[in-house]
């Protein structure tokens, strides 16, 4: 049973939500004949958070298991500082395979440093708009691991959303572990969205 202050909570962040996609789409003129009002009410009223989407790969063990994890995402208007933050694990479009998506933790952002193991290279600063993102399996070769070490800066744009939930198998799931503000802002939508019988309808391990 989900409380009344979890609820308003929950339609505060979807009232936000709506907001920045109805202006995203205003901005990118495809909001045409319907007014910005009616575009952000019909998102409030008819639009989710979150959807499903699988991974596979021991990329991200052991957050996702490598048989593969059935994951519940909040979807992203913007992804900027207000909705996602160095330490979340994101869903983002593959920089060099454009109809792929890739699920890594966002390590860094616009204005951090980033230092390499190798001496030889200078230490660089993410420019505006850039992100760093890594696999969590630190046993992993860079090559191996296919993130940032190997096809450097994404742009934040690339990303689509924040995993909040894996179902790896019907009696093993449970939330992830993203950066503890955007576990905060986080626990609503799951209280009021998360479905594991829909997670576990839609599992292909």
């Amino acid at each position: 049973m989900v409380s009344p202050a979890t609820w308003l909570r929950y339609l505060v962040q979807k009232f936000d939500h709506s907001i920045a996609i109805g202006l995203k789409g205003y901005k990118a003129t495809k909001v045409v004949d319907k007014s910005l009002g009616d575009a952000m009410a019909a998102h409030f009223l008819r639009g989710k958070l979150t959807e499903c989407f699988w991974n596979k790969g021991k990329e991200m063990l052991p957050t996702i298991g490598e048989e593969g994890g059935t994951l519940l995402v909040r979807k992203l208007p913007v992804a900027d500082p207000t909705y996602v933050s160095v330490g979340d694990i994101v869903v983002l479009k593959d920089p060099t395979k454009t109809d792929n998506h890739l699920v890594r933790r966002l390590a860094a952002v616009e204005g951090d440093e980033m230092v390499s193991k190798d001496e030889k290279e200078e230490p660089f600063v993410l420019e505006e708009d850039q992100c760093w993102v890594l696999a969590d399996n630190e046993s992993l070769k860079p090559k191996e691991a296919y993130d940032s070490r190997i096809f450097g800066p994404v742009s934040m744009s690339d990303i689509v959303g924040r995993v909040i939930y894996c179902l790896r198998s019907t009696i093993d799931h449970g939330p992830v572990m993203n950066s503890m503000d955007s576990m905060q802002k986080d626990l609503p939508v799951l209280e009021v969205e998360l479905n594991v019988d829909e997670l576990a309808a839609n599992h292909k391990g």
